[in-house]
Parts: structure tokens; C-alpha cells; sequence
């Protein structure tokens, strides 16, 4: 979907008056809103993609070289907007939506796609809704999604293209060999991406193992997991684009990024007190993924987003972990073990230098448990050693 999602710069002359935004909006409230239009976006693509009905009613009508109109929703508003045409509350099939196409006007569906509401009916939108297309469908398809909230999708007769609507929202739903090239070359990033984060994440490893961590170290590795996130987010809102053309996608992508978990908090929350910043780990994510692209290659600007304080060499001041990251790689070894765990050594290095009958000092850590997360580390040091030496 990279290059075809399109949001419309917003003005004080746009309407939307049934998502009730006033023109005073707070800006939290309209990153809010438009973090739902995502997320609505993200259902709409599902219920468009392949294997689904109606997929196949818009390839229907495509190959019938014909335009269409549909609304994916029905509520008071859209009934006010709607004039003309005629009442039906029939069961979807995509059929009927293909024939009922060949007539002027619009088709509207229940908000689930299982009925069809209406059919022929003419759109009349508040005519005051900014719009910056020229097809008078699309414009009427994009005055609609802002108005009453539901998605829309328009089909141009004369160009063959389908556009899908929601809120500030424009998608252009193409097929399934141009989507699976775009997410063939993304998968082949995100396989450069992993490979270069698996070298960067051994070295932080040995480095914490040899107590040499600087924040250069942890902000490459936080870098890399950032990136990885980002291009992973990317390949699965292609997953769902392509329904059931995405399943081999879906497989690759799982077995690339399966094992990262919560990896990103492991490593925050293992430096985050070392900053001093005050920051708590929710916004120390935030402020990670809010960094534009060219931000995120700057080591110093992801220092700075996670809490650290940089300036001149200090990219490569001396840091020590807590060993959270370490310690949830002990086999079954559950999480409030871990926590109590690092609460009472305060320091990874405390923690690898601990013995049996200090571990078992820990609320919870019994012989079995405390033998257990002794070889676990000891295993956990040798391997990173060995890795990063020989």
C-alpha cells in the first residue's frame, strides 16, 4: 500500500459534521480521529480483499467496464443524504451488486456488507466538504466517507480504477500481482533489515555480557528494531490487502519477526533508568515511533526520543542494563520472576555475578528455579562470547 494511501491535508472549510470535530479541534483529538480512519481503513481493505464477495462484485463490475458507488454503511445521516432510487434489504451477493451497478446512483450496503439497503439512490453530500478530486463519483465518494464516517467506494467507468474512501482517507485498491510485487520488494527489505539487526543485537549482548555498553550500542540496536517494526507494519497491511492472496506473505513475514516479541520494551526498559529523563516507557515508545525516517537514521535523534541526553562524544558514555532483555530468554522462566528478579540485584552484572543461594534470596525463586536461571545466563554469556569472537 506504500505510495497508493493518500490522506487530504485538512482546512477550516472541511465539514464533518456527524464525526464531530469542530474546527477548534484539539490536535490530540484529531490524531485520535485520524488513527481511527486507519484503523477503519485497515477493515475496509479486509472486506474488499480478495476471496471476499465483495472483491468479487468489483472485479465484476470492472470487467463490465461500468462505474459504481457503494457505501459500506447505513445510518441516519447517509439516509438523509440519500434521494431517489429505491428500498430492497436483500441479501448481498455480489450478483446483485453487479447488476444493480449498471443503473445510475448509488448502492448501499449494511455496515457488515450482508444486505444490500438501497440501490439507485442519488448522493447528495454537504456541498461545503473540501474535495480535491474532479470525477464528479469520486467527488461525491469522498464528500460522503467525511461526512457521515462510513467508507466508500468509488469505481470510475471511463478509467477502470477503484478508490476506497474513509474519512481524510484515499486508497486505491489495485490487483494482486501489482500488490504482491510491492510487497515482494518490501519483504526483501525487511530480510536486509532482520539480518542486520541480528549482528547489531549479538553485539549489544556480548557488550553487556563484558559490561561495555555505550549509548551508541543501544540506540543502533533500538534503530534496527524501529526499522524492522516499521517495514513488518508495512508487509502486514499488504497481508491484508491481499486476503486469501497474502496466506505465503503471512508465512514468510511470521517466520522473519516471530521470534522479536516485545523486544523494543526489553531494551528500553533495560536503559530507560540510566537516562535520567523521567520518561516512562510508554512515551519513550512514542517518541520512538513518532521519528521521521531521516531521524531515525540519526543515532543522536534516537537517543534523544528514548531519554537519553547527548551531546558532543556522549553517543559513547558508558550505560548498563538492567537485564530484562537477558533474563527473558531463560527458559520458562515467567515474568514476575523476572521483575522481582531485577528489582532486587538493580543490575545485570550483579545478576550474572550472583550464585545459587543469592538467587534463591528472590520472593519466588526456589533451588530448581534458581539453578535454572544460573545455567540459563551462564549459557546466555558463553554463547554471545563465542559469537562475537569466533
Amino acid at each position: 500500500m506504500a505510495g497508493q494511501r493518500r490522506r487530504r491535508p485538512s482546512a477550516p472549510s472541511r465539514l464533518r459534521p456527524t464525526r464531530g470535530e469542530p474546527l477548534s479541534a484539539p490536535i490530540a483529538n484529531r490524531e485520535v480521529m485520524e488513527r481511527n480512519d486507519e484503523l477503519l481503513l485497515r477493515a475496509a481493505l479486509a472486506a474488499v480483499a480478495p476471496g471476499t464477495e465483495l472483491r468479487d462484485s468489483l472485479e465484476r463490475i470492472l470487467r463490465g467496464r461500468t462505474g459504481a458507488l457503494i457505501v459500506l454503511g447505513f445510518d441516519r445521516v447517509v439516509d438523509s443524504i440519500c434521494t431517489g432510487g429505491f428500498v430492497l434489504d436483500v441479501e448481498f451477493s455480489a450478483t446483485r451488486v453487479r447488476e444493480l451497478c449498471k443503473m445510475d446512483g448509488a448502492v448501499v450496503l449494511d455496515r457488515e456488507g450482508t444486505r444490500i439497503l438501497r440501490a439507485a439512490t442519488q448522493l447528495v453530500p454537504d456541498s461545503r466538504i473540501e474535495t480535491t478530486e474532479s470525477g464528479t463519483r469520486h467527488r461525491t465518494a469522498e464528500r460522503v466517507a467525511k461526512q457521515t464516517g462510513y467508507p466508500v467506494i468509488s469505481v470510475s467507468q471511463s478509467m477502470g480504477v477503484v478508490a476506497l474512501y474513509v474519512g481524510d482517507l484515499r486508497h486505491v485498491i489495485e490487483g494482486s500481482p501489482t500488490t504482491l510485487s510491492r510487497a515482494d520488494q518490501a519483504l526483501q527489505t525487511l530480510e536486509r533489515y532482520k539480518a542486520r539487526l541480528d549482528e547489531v543485537t549479538g553485539t549489544l549482548s556480548a557488550l553487556e555480557i563484558e559490561d561495555l555498553v555505550t549509548i551508541r550500542d543501544v540506540t543502533a540496536v533500538l534503530q534496527r528494531l524501529e526499522m524492522v517494526r516499521r517495514i513488518s507494519a508495512e508487509i502486514q497491511d499488504y497481508v491484508v490487502e491481499l486476503g486469501t492472496d497474502g496466506r505465503l506473505l503471512s508465512l514468510q513475514l511470521e517466520e522473519l519477526v516471530g521470534g522479536l516479541g516485545n523486544d523494543r520494551e526489553l531494551v528500553i526498559r533495560d536503559y530507560l533508568p540510566a537516562t535520567k529523563s523521567g520518561l516512562d516507557l510508554p512515551e519513550a515508545l512514542d517518541n520512538l515511533q513518532t521519528l521521521n525516517a531521516v531521524e531515525l537514521l540519526d543515532l543522536a535523534a534516537g537517543a534523544r526520543a528514548v531519554g537519553f541526553s547527548v551531546v558532543g562524544d556522549s553517543l559513547d558514555a558508558p550505560v548498563s542494563p538492567l537485564g530484562y532483555r537477558l533474563l527473558t530468554k531463560v527458559p520458562r522462566l515467567p515474568t514476575a520472576i523476572v521483575d522481582r528478579l531485577v528489582n532486587h540485584f538493580e543490575s545485570l552484572q550483579r545478576l550474572l555475578a550472583a550464585g545459587i543461594e543469592d538467587l534463591m534470596l528472590v520472593d519466588g525463586v526456589g533451588e530448581g528455579r534458581a539453578r535454572a536461571v544460573r545455567e540459563g545466563l551462564s549459557r546466555l554469556a558463553e554463547s554471545s562470547i563465542l559469537e562475537r569472537y569466533v
